[in-house]
């Protein structure tokens, strides 16, 4: 069940975030801005009581564009179509708050992630070198066009 995460959700993210980016884990004062600030909006995962995913989107009130700020899975949940959910939910927050393009960065060496994010219309639209450290890893620069999601999501369901 995907619902908005609260402050209350803080110590099973900064477990999940640890786990998923251990070395490049945001710190647990970040995660607690982030997640009280009115800028962003963040959801949470959980199945049986359990978090098992967690996702940001930085969208400042009158902004036109946001940025995915995070989204991480569970290892055990991954392939099931969780991280999906979890972008999907960003989207139509992005779409709700009218902005009009969302912008993400990617690990070069993460093909699966980059995946998803092309399936739902993403596309590279330029590259950050060294991007990622201490690993030294680029970062792929994405970008969507949030009114040509929402038609396409319109155009499936109809």
């Amino acid at each position: 069940m995907i619902r908005r995460a609260t402050i209350e959700d803080l110590p099973a993210i900064m477990a999940l975030e640890r786990a998923s980016f251990p070395a490049d884990a945001w710190s647990e004062t970040m995660m607690r801005e982030e997640l009280s600030s009115p800028h962003s909006a963040y959801f949470v995962d959980e199945q049986a009581r359990r978090l098992i995913g967690y996702a940001g989107l930085r969208a400042p009130a009158g902004a036109r564009d946001a940025d995915v700020q995070t989204i991480a899975v569970a290892a055990a949940a991954r392939g099931t179509g969780r991280g999906r959910a979890l972008l999907e939910a960003l989207l139509r927050e992005a779409s709700t708050r009218a902005v009009r393009e969302i912008f993400l960065d990617v690990r070069a060496d993460n093909p699966v992630a980059q995946r998803l994010y092309e399936s739902e219309g993403f596309t590279e639209i330029g590259r950050r070198p060294r991007y990622y450290q201490p690993d030294d890893v680029d970062a792929v620069v994405m970008r969507l066009d949030v009114a040509a999601w929402a038609d396409a999501r319109m155009e499936d369901a109809g």
